[in-house]
């Protein structure tokens, strides 16, 4: 546990919101697909002296003084990353996921051009051009789905007919609600025929890619990944910006990164995504990423042995999207609500097909990635499955409710929060 000594003697009020989140994530079990626990080391360098320095600009070519040990920082960042993911060129400053997608918008696009992305009600990202977001009134944004909800089959026909029809400038591969791999090779040749850049939104999956568990879409020749830096990477809540081999992307990219669109970097995160890398490149998190996967297929099994559908059928990869309303006619709200009361922490998420609001929709979506930092395997992850659907069958039965909470303090006990990742 933290002393926050510090924060204690000048601020007991945000020190007490410190010490209550500390102590929920400890006797809690994290569901929540986007979300981890970094290390101690990346903690400390998350709240480093690097916090100080302004450092506008790029390694060589800054605006300020005093940048030898910056530039020397960010540069060990830089050829990590670069590393993990097979990548010629790095822009590791993106402050976080959603600023590295609207940074790529305006370096690969003009207003007006168009996207072809993945429809957010079968799974894409807010980013990938929702109506309720400012890029949807520069750019043009055009959708692809699912073929089959119950395989999560992307419609590749219909991917290519919508290119040939609108003739998009980028063909966005990516997601934050879709647990199967896509087919990179097929986003590639139809980006081909209408001269489309492809560009894959990785941010959920990094860290299976950066283990080895999940295919890299460079492999299959994309021109750009952008990417969050927490979630399944188990680094600081950040982003980060991949270009394959251009050069003229990475000028562009660079440029719209800074001055387009940030002033100076925060170095104190750029350090600790440093750490992060330096820790995914060791052998422990290749078997971690691994790990991460067997949990979730092991979460699987049990959902599906209790009759409860599943979209996609299943997963590939850390995260699960399952149909509660219609299942065990409970909403994805309600649901979300009596598992935090156990001390299961997920989100109401709405399906393919949803008739309810996002507010209160069908579905849950969880995951496996913290839950794997604590070293939980499959036993652990087939007995938290099985809770969860008691706790949602016993919704309204407080005692049965008090007898599940107090199995999950036992497991979060028996597994708790690392401070060392290697």
């Amino acid at each position: 546990m933290n002393e926050y000594k510090f924060i204690k003697d000048q601020d007991p009020e945000i020190y007490a919101t410190l010490v209550g989140e500390e102590a929920r994530e400890a006797r809690g079990i994290e569901l929540i697909p986007s979300e981890n626990y970094v290390s101690r080391a990346v903690l400390e360098a998350n709240g480093s002296i690097f916090t100080n320095k302004y450092s506008e600009g790029y390694p060589g070519r800054r605006y300020y003084g005093g940048q030898e040990y910056t530039d020397a920082m960010e540069t060990i960042t830089i050829e990590r990353a670069k590393e993990l993911f097979k990548a010629k060129y790095a822009n590791v400053q993106p402050l976080g996921g959603a600023a590295a997608n609207v940074a790529m918008y305006f370096a690969l696009m003009e207003p007006g051009d168009t996207v072809l992305g993945m429809d957010l009600s079968h799974g894409g990202h807010l980013t990938h051009g929702h109506p309720t977001t400012s890029v949807n009134k520069v750019f043009n944004f055009v959708r692809y789905k699912m073929k089959d909800i119950e395989t999560g089959e992307i419609d590749y026909d219909e991917l290519r007919a919508v290119a040939l029809k609108e003739k998009p400038k980028i063909i966005l591969a990516g997601f934050s609600a879709y647990s199967r791999e896509l087919d990179y090779k097929k986003f590639v040749e139809i980006a081909k025929e209408v001269g489309a850049y492809t560009v894959a939104d990785m941010a959920h999956i990094a860290g299976l890619i950066a283990g080895g568990v999940a295919r890299n879409p460079f492999d299959d020749g994309f021109d750009v990944i952008t990417t969050t830096t927490h979630k399944t990477l188990r680094g600081p809540r950040g982003g980060m910006i991949l270009i394959r081999e251009d050069e003229e992307i990475r000028k562009r990219i660079n440029k719209t990164v800074f001055p387009g669109m940030q002033g100076g970097p925060h170095m104190h995160i750029i350090a600790a995504k440093g750490v992060a890398f330096g820790e995914a490149l060791t052998p422990a998190f290749k078997e971690y990423a691994k790990q991460i996967i067997k949990n979730a297929k092991a979460m699987e099994s049990v959902f599906k042995n209790h009759d409860i559908r599943l979209l996609c059928g299943g997963t590939d990869n850390h995260l699960l999207l399952a149909d509660v309303y219609g299942s065990l006619g409970i909403t994805g709200q309600e649901a979300e609500i009596v598992l935090d009361e156990v001390g299961i922490t997920l989100n109401k998420n709405m399906i393919a097909g949803d008739t309810r609001t996002a507010m209160d929709p069908s579905g849950i979506r969880f995951g496996t990635p913290a839950m794997t930092t604590r070293k939980m395997m499959e036993k652990e992850a087939t007995r938290l499955a099985e809770l969860m659907i008691m706790a949602m069958k016993s919704k309204d039965d407080e005692a049965k409710k008090a007898e599940i909470q107090k199995e999950v303090q036992a497991i979060c006990e028996a597994f708790p929060v690392p401070e060392v990742h290697v």
